[in-house]
């Protein structure tokens, strides 16, 4: 049996099935954990979506930033992005069933043995792992039980705080920004959610990751940050996004090996 983090999909199913391919994945035996961004960008966010779901027990995925506005333009709070290629979402029969399945994921999953974590973009720098816990958890049951309260309040770029984080409301973004959205921060530590670079273009702002080295024991996968590509310099927290999406490649980690392995993603043809 064997464990493999994967990076964000953003409807690159056809590069998925080659990365299956590539690491012999046997359905029946090992298990899938998705960083988040199954949807957008790409031309088959409905396979991958279908594919994920039908994975069930198997298969382990945190919401990312496009997961939860296709969620929000569901229930007609937002807008679908021309960029994002979601007209076969949209048309699809099974689309409730696919929105209700993605209302019941994560946006932190821990494993048994706590010792190795998923999250789509990172964990505020001002949390502790028990404040990551609670809060996760908060948005988590909000989102299964009653989804709309929250979407309504979702978007948005404060708090950049967590002591500004003083209303049920404030919370949920604050801590929705921080698990689907953030690459930076400022050098207090407030979420700064706009520039997505890479970190060597930076002189004043901070990765996230690094407000986290040496605190955390577990090892933590996260996707969200193309630019990166698949490189983070903290020992025990591992990038996963290789722009898949962008013309790079799709990316897994095998837990129990320790081990990369990459396919080409998409053509720049196929998505512009």
């Amino acid at each position: 049996m064997a464990t493999y983090v994967i990076g964000d999909l953003q409807g690159c199913y056809d590069a998925l099935q080659r990365l299956l391919l590539h690491i012999n994945y046997q359905p029946d035996k090992d298990q899938l954990w998705f960083c988040g961004d199954l949807v957008a960008r790409g031309p088959q966010s409905l396979e991958c979506l279908r594919f994920v779901k039908s994975l069930g027990s198997s298969a382990i995925t945190v919401l990312g930033n496009h997961d939860l506005h296709l969620i929000a333009c569901y229930y007609g709070l937002s807008d679908v992005k021309p960029q994002d290629l979601l007209q076969d979402v949209f048309a699809a029969p099974d689309l409730a069933d696919l929105i209700q399945w993605l209302c019941q994921q994560p946006l932190l999953h821990i494993s048994t043995n706590q010792r190795f974590m998923l999250v789509h973009a990172g964990l505020a720098p001002e949390w502790s792992l028990d404040d990551a816990i609670s809060m996760t958890q908060e948005v988590q049951q909000q989102l299964k039980t009653d989804p709309l309260p929250l979407l309504q309040v979702m978007y948005g770029n404060k708090p950049e705080r967590l002591a500004e984080a003083v209303t049920p409301a404030l919370r949920w973004r604050f801590t929705i920004n921080s698990c689907t959205r953030m690459r930076f921060c400022r050098q207090d530590g407030s979420l700064e959610l706009k520039e997505k670079g890479h970190p060597r273009n930076q002189t004043e702002l901070v990765p996230w990751y690094e407000f986290w080295r040496g605190k955390l024991q577990a090892e933590l996968f996260f996707g969200h940050w193309a630019s990166l590509n698949g490189y983070s310099p903290v020992i025990n927290i591992h990038a996963l996004d290789t722009g898949c999406v962008w013309g790079n490649a799709l990316s897994a980690y095998c837990i129990e090996s320790q081990q990369r392995y990459s396919v080409a993603g998409l053509t720049r043809t196929r998505y512009i």
